[in-house]
């Protein structure tokens, strides 16, 4: 079911990830993603965005990827910002494989950063024939 989950995610350019303001409040947002085989969910933002701030206050988001043809993947994670360090340099590595000009942004665009998402809970929903339905904890 992992490999399944990882190919969905992996064919998508598009996620909305949502974050908890400081006061409680839910925030959504449309983001370009890219995933790694360990269903860790990598997109880039501006520290002046709602949801950069959102990340700093409270880790916890939620995620949904797809809805083509009925197919959804639903997740909760913790996001962190990634840092100058070998881990970091990977994860980026694969949003630039997915988004090639994001490098370029990433030179260019003030206080550009790049966020991982680490999976807690994934439910992966096909309401086509043959329905499927799974959950994955981590």
């Amino acid at each position: 079911m992992k490999d399944l989950i990882y190919q969905f995610i992996a064919q998508q350019k598009l996620a909305v990830v949502s974050t908890i303001n400081s006061h409680g409040n839910p925030e959504s947002a449309v983001v370009g993603i890219a995933v790694s085989i360990n269903l860790e969910i990598i997109f880039d933002t501006i520290t002046a965005s709602r949801k950069y701030q959102n990340i700093l206050h409270n880790p916890n988001v939620s995620v949904v990827v797809g809805w083509d043809d009925e197919i959804t993947v639903q997740y909760e994670g913790n996001a962190v910002v990634l840092g100058d360090n070998e881990d970091a340099d990977n994860m980026k590595e694969l949003y630039y494989r997915a988004y090639p000009d994001g490098r370029e942004r990433a030179d260019t665009w003030p206080g550009l950063v790049h966020i991982k998402v680490s999976p807690r809970w994934i439910r992966y929903s096909k309401f086509n024939e043959p329905t499927v339905i799974k959950e994955l904890t981590f």
